[in-house]
């Protein structure tokens, strides 16, 4: 990253002094608190009036290799193809979830893609279009007001949030796409899980990924409430 990028390092381990061996930590924000996410940072620490002289906002996991990413041609392509909410390719080989997310070499960007069979019942909708993961999304200053404003103080992994990216912007599957020539390498280190409490005999990363399946129920049950409420209120206007 270049000198035109803030960078602000969240702290869950309580590690911070040790970060001054680096020369360029001394140039970047520490925020430390222990055992929370970077979802409960990012909620109490980068309200949209507060970061919005940036054009846009990166919310990246910790175990992220940059060996092929460079920030500033990332971004030129961002605007090339009017990406509201975008991230990185991920390395096809390691650490890979969604195939959306996969890196291509066929192009510079894609928008969409198949899945295994039955996971997506429309081909404009999460995961085969109008998605990325919340492992490392890029949103625009006009589309982190809008997702800011759907993070849930008390649901801090953020598991279904990316499902919901597509509510703020339109065309999602036209606004939404994966940058396939600045890729990133997914390390697969599972320092977050180490911050759970054992119980019952599970070992801690199975506790902090019980908690996850939770909070997406949750965070979806919450949408749909959400969804009813203005519908109704959208019944009562039309209806005088």
């Amino acid at each position: 990253f270049s000198d035109d990028f803030a960078i602000l390092l969240f702290h869950y381990d309580g590690r911070t002094s040790e970060w001054d061996q680096y020369e360029w930590s001394k140039n970047v924000i520490h925020v430390s608190a222990r055992k929370q996410t970077k979802w409960w940072y990012a909620k109490r620490f980068l309200h949209p009036d507060i970061v919005s002289a940036y054009e846009y906002i990166f919310i990246w996991d910790e175990d992220l290799g940059l060996e092929h990413f460079n920030g500033d041609k990332y971004i030129n392509l961002v605007k090339k193809y009017g990406l509201e909410i975008s991230q990185p390719g991920l390395e096809p080989n390691k650490g890979l979830t969604w195939e959306m997310t996969k890196r291509t070499d066929d192009g510079e960007v894609h928008k969409n893609t198949d899945e295994k069979p039955g996971w997506c019942n429309d081909p404009y909708l999460p995961p085969c279009a109008g998605f990325v993961e919340i492992m490392a999304p890029v949103f625009s200053r006009a589309a982190w007001r809008c997702v800011w404003h759907m993070i849930q103080n008390d649901l801090v992994h953020g598991w279904g949030l990316d499902f919901a990216l597509r509510r703020c912007v339109e065309p999602a599957h036209e606004n939404i796409g994966v940058v396939d020539s600045q890729w990133i390498v997914h390390q697969v280190i599972p320092s977050l899980g180490n911050q759970g409490e054992a119980d019952d005999g599970k070992a801690k990363w199975d506790a902090v990924r019980s908690r996850c399946k939770s909070e997406w129920a949750e965070f979806q049950a919450r949408l749909t409430n959400a969804d009813k409420v203005y519908l109704k209120g959208l019944r009562r206007i039309m209806n005088g």
